[in-house]
């Protein structure tokens, strides 16, 4: 019984706590101080083992396609590039104020599945800043966009550039 009673103690005092925290507004929520290394720590593995539970199952057609590879380029270049940047690409300055920092996707796409792309894509990441597309794309339109970013795992910029070029997007901004 004794045990009991320091467990519910115990849980009354974290509340207490939590939501003088909570409510205070002690706790700075600017991006410009961000969250202590074991705060970003938690985020980052707690994202990144729900992104992996979630997504196992996923079947994703052939990504190969090329058609499929430029349909997914207009939507990156339309919607993504902005905050994830692109080879020879920098963020633009929005993409530079968010934090945690949108991931470099010519880095970082390339230690995830592509089920584990569409799943993000589709479904977003809370309080990061990317938006789920699921909400105004079909699946075969997050395919396209899947697709894309699999060959944008072993792009060059000039490759990048050309590809821009070809489908009639002109000069890249924000080349370095």
């Amino acid at each position: 019984m004794k045990t009991i009673k320091v467990i519910v103690i115990t849980l009354v005092v974290e509340i207490i706590i939590f939501l003088g925290v909570s409510l205070t507004g002690l706790y700075n929520v600017s991006v410009l101080s961000p969250d202590p290394g074991i705060m970003q720590w938690f985020f980052s593995t707690t994202s990144d083992h729900s992104v992996e539970h979630h997504a196992k199952g996923i079947k994703l057609p052939d990504l190969n396609d090329s058609a499929m590879v430029a349909v997914g380029f207009d939507h990156y270049n339309e919607m993504c590039v902005s905050c994830h940047g692109a080879p020879g690409v920098k963020r633009s300055e929005v993409g530079q104020g968010l934090f945690p920092q949108a991931p470099d996707l010519t880095e970082s796409a390339k230690e995830m599945p592509a089920r584990e792309l569409f799943w993000v894509v589709k479904n977003g990441i809370k309080s990061t800043g990317m938006p789920a597309f699921g909400k105004t794309h079909s699946d075969q339109k997050i395919d396209d966009i899947v697709a894309f970013l699999e060959k944008m795992k072993n792009m060059s910029p000039q490759e990048y550039q050309q590809m821009k070029k070809s489908l009639g997007h002109g000069e890249m901004s924000g080349q370095d």
